[in-house]
């Protein structure tokens, strides 16, 4: 019975994450708080592991939407083509660049000193201040890049500034990219679908260095735990993904900006009551 209560748990999260990682409102956050709420009989080093490994499932959802646009040897595309989707790819490894260098070097001190509820709650307020602010700037703008082949590789770069904002929990890593992009003149369809494409790489990398760092010494309970949280993970992100580049053809990202500061409240006030209950 128990080990079935975990097994629930689990789906709890994986509904989270698929939900949460492509909305710009924080799957750290939301994640930190169901951690807190539905806890998890495992050990912090699966918690760790678990953690990235959901998130891997969740960017599976975007290989399998995206599979014939990111794929350059598609038999059906032309040269043209074919060269086009060579572009977005190196466009995207340079985006990723800052962000690969900086956590590689920080990952662990941010991890110790940065992911607390405390943190989560500002960035969750303050982006979602900035969102608000941006949206109601942009109220009337014509953005003048509408499709992801018109960002440039500089302005590539300057997203991939943008997403090292992200390596502060509860930022949102969505969230920042696509404050970026939106800051340097692309449409809200285009800044969301560039920002999916840059999860690829910087989650696969995110879980390959908690799983060298970690290792998979688990038992087999625990890894069927991991998949089963993927590949829930996976199926809710295909539907997440959707559901956003739906929206954003016909409303602008104030309502997220409502929703991460409501939210940030409720953390604090949650994480607040809790510590002060514990004195």
């Amino acid at each position: 019975m128990s080990g079935f209560i975990e097994f629930l748990k689990i789906v709890v999260f994986g509904l989270v994450e698929g939900f949460t990682e492509w909305l710009p409102i924080s799957s750290t956050g939301h994640l930190i708080l169901v951690e807190n709420i539905v806890h998890l009989n495992v050990s912090d080093d699966f918690m760790n592991v678990f953690r990235v490994v959901i998130q891997l499932g969740a960017i599976l959802a975007v290989l399998v939407l995206y599979f014939r646009r990111l794929n350059p040897w598609d038999p059906g595309k032309k040269e043209p083509q074919r060269l086009a989707t060579w572009h977005l790819w190196f466009k995207i490894v340079i985006a990723c660049l800052p962000a690969a260098v900086v956590g590689i070097l920080l990952d662990e001190i941010l991890d110790t000193y940065l992911y607390n509820p405390y943190v989560v709650a500002a960035m969750l307020i303050i982006y979602g201040i900035l969102f608000i602010v941006l949206e109601k700037h942009n109220e009337f703008l014509d953005f003048p890049i509408k499709k992801v082949s018109q960002i440039s590789y500089l302005n590539a770069f300057y997203i991939g500034l943008f997403q090292l904002l992200a390596l502060i929990p509860g930022t949102s890593r969505s969230g920042a990219t696509i404050l970026g992009a939106m800051l340097l003149g692309c449409s809200r369809t285009a800044a969301s679908e560039f920002t999916f494409f840059l999860g690829i790489p910087v989650m696969f990398g995110a879980s390959l260095l908690k799983i060298i760092h970690y290792g998979l010494a688990f038992s087999a309970v625990e890894i069927f735990f991991m998949l089963a949280g993927m590949v829930i993970a996976f199926l809710v992100s295909m539907y997440s993904i959707k559901f956003l580049l739906n929206y954003v053809k016909r409303h602008d990202f104030r309502f997220f900006g409502y929703y991460r500061i409501v939210l940030g409240v409720i953390v604090l006030i949650y994480f607040g009551l809790t510590a002060l209950l514990a004195l």
